[in-house]
């Protein structure tokens, strides 16, 4: 009895990661990240889950979410839109994002398993020191409300609120978060035949084909 939450926003060139440009145009990072969305909704698409939400930020929804809760991202920093995410769900939540094209299925299998006694929370830390996944078994936006973001110690401090507010918090496996292209090629190598692989790969031979003619 678990609610997936996947936290995206539209794909439009200049308006999502854009710190991809330069090397890559801004429609490539675009394109890119439309990738990594339909990797990362393949990959959840086998997990048990009860309720599905795509807090969204834009208006075109990805292929892949028909029959998903859309709930529009509020106004406000990325603590305060995670936030109001989770006051409205009700029993355990996961949220993820859609900066991890290399993730699978079994990297979130403890959250939709049994979980053990003294576990309330499950964090997913990110390897440029923010988190990747983060699931309540009572959500609560105060627990993450108010925690700076997009920083190299976010996730320490958002591991901390929790542990401060007295709960118990299971860790999940590591992932690169893809913020800039050297990420972007890490998560293509852990995920070689992936779209995102796929798309990554084709830029740059697209590049060689042309300098070559």
């Amino acid at each position: 009895m678990t609610t997936l939450v996947l936290i995206a926003k539209e794909t439009i060139p200049g308006k999502v990661k854009t710190r991809l440009h330069p090397p890559l145009s801004l429609e490539q990072a675009a394109e890119l990240a439309a990738a990594s969305i339909a990797d990362t909704l393949d990959a959840i698409r086998s997990l048990p889950t009860t309720r599905r939400v795509l807090a969204f930020d834009g208006t075109n929804v990805p292929e892949g979410t028909e029959g998903w809760d859309v709930v529009q991202q509020c106004a406000g920093g990325l603590d305060e839109r995670l936030a109001a995410v989770f006051d409205q769900c009700d029993g355990p939540t996961v949220l993820i994002g859609m900066d991890t094209p290399q993730l699978a299925a079994a990297d979130l299998a403890p959250v939709f398993g049994e979980w053990r006694d003294g576990v309330d929370a499950w964090f997913g830390p990110a390897t440029d020191g923010g988190f990747w996944a983060l699931a309540l078994r009572d959500p609560r936006g105060d627990l993450i409300r108010g925690v700076p973001m997009s920083r190299t110690d976010t996730g320490a401090l958002q591991f901390d609120r929790l542990r401060a507010a007295g709960l118990g918090v299971g860790l999940l496996r590591p992932l690169n978060d893809v913020d800039d292209i050297h990420d972007a090629w890490e998560a293509a190598q852990a995920a070689p035949h992936s779209r995102f692989a796929a798309t990554l790969t084709g830029f740059y031979a697209h590049t060689r084909q042309v300098s070559a003619a």
